[in-house]
């Protein structure tokens, strides 16, 4: 009998479905940013960012001076990673901001002997991410787990469309990636908003998030509003609250809403295209259609009251 694959994760969110199919037992390393399940806490880190700081401003002045000289935003531990002797290495392809990239990952790759298989997961929807359910589980051989997980995270989905009235007019939403500058949502969050019954004229599905004018916002006329910066949990989002809330287009903004604005921990909710999209599909239908039965239970978010 052959021996099971060691896998090595270079995603959060290919470490978050490596889970979900029940196959944690195979992960031998991770990215600094697998931090879920808590559980997989003890594997060694093979990755390492490049940027600095607590001021989103200067995040992004540091992310856009790297991508303009070509340089990666994170390093990888190309000895360490070779000393694990992986079978299967988990990336993606998506977004060079949010995690190493794949070239410099096939490059250590194809200097290991065996020479580990390299998957690449590149979902833009939803369907994407159940697909790539199915994509791990072939990968590494626990293909029977990965679909019964993806028939359960899909019934998950399913279950709360039932609570979307077709009939109704969509609910405009701002969802903000970032805040200084301003980011929109992209990828699958405004798939997401569509089908819980609110609309993200802003930007459409499928497309990258994008930064965007203050009146390009005010424009909107947003009647909700999700700040979810991308990589941020609740605690750093609310240190870095005030420089919004003191914008000059945040009282406008607020003014025009038909509920309080809500924070999201986007790290572990929005930002990541694993099984926990299906919880944020969930709490987004429960607070567009006034269904609280519908939220996940801890659900991370918080409502700004004035």
């Amino acid at each position: 009998m052959p021996a099971p694959p060691r896998v090595v994760s270079l995603l959060p969110s290919a470490t978050e479905i490596l889970c979900e199919i029940g196959a944690a037992d195979l992960l031998v390393g991770r990215s600094h940013e697998c931090d879920f399940p808590a559980s997989i806490a003890d594997r060694p880190v093979l990755t390492g960012a490049r940027t600095h700081g607590d001021d989103p401003a200067e995040i992004d002045r540091q992310v856009k001076e790297s991508l303009s000289q070509g340089r990666s935003l994170y390093d990888l531990d190309a000895a360490r990673l070779a000393s694990l002797r992986p079978d299967v290495i988990l990336t993606q392809d998506l977004c060079e901001v949010c995690s190493i990239d794949l070239a410099a990952v096939e490059r250590v790759a194809a200097t290991l002997e065996p020479r580990p298989t390299v998957v690449s997961l590149d979902p833009h929807g939803l369907e994407d991410v159940l697909d790539d359910l199915l994509r791990v589980g072939e990968a590494v051989g626990r293909a029977g787990d990965a679909e019964r997980a993806m028939v359960r995270l899909r019934d998950g989905y399913w279950s709360a469309v039932d609570f979307v009235n077709p009939y109704e007019p969509p609910i405009e939403v701002a969802f903000l990636e970032w805040i200084d500058p301003l980011f929109v949502g992209g990828h699958w969050t405004p798939q997401l908003i569509a089908a819980a019954g609110g609309s993200h004229s802003l930007n459409p599905a499928g497309a990258k998030s994008r930064q965007v004018a203050p009146e390009e916002l005010l424009e909107s006329a947003p009647r909700r509003l999700v700040i979810a910066p991308c990589g941020l949990d609740l605690a750093a989002i609310e240190r870095q609250l005030p420089r919004a809330v003191s914008s000059s287009w945040w009282g406008p903004l607020v003014a025009g809403l038909d509920a309080p604005p809500v924070l999201v921990d986007g790290n572990a909710m929005f930002n990541r295209p694993g099984p926990r999209l299906v919880d944020a599909f969930r709490w987004l239908v429960g607070w567009l259609q006034d269904r609280p039965e519908l939220v996940p239970p801890g659900f991370p978010v918080r409502e700004l009251r004035p």
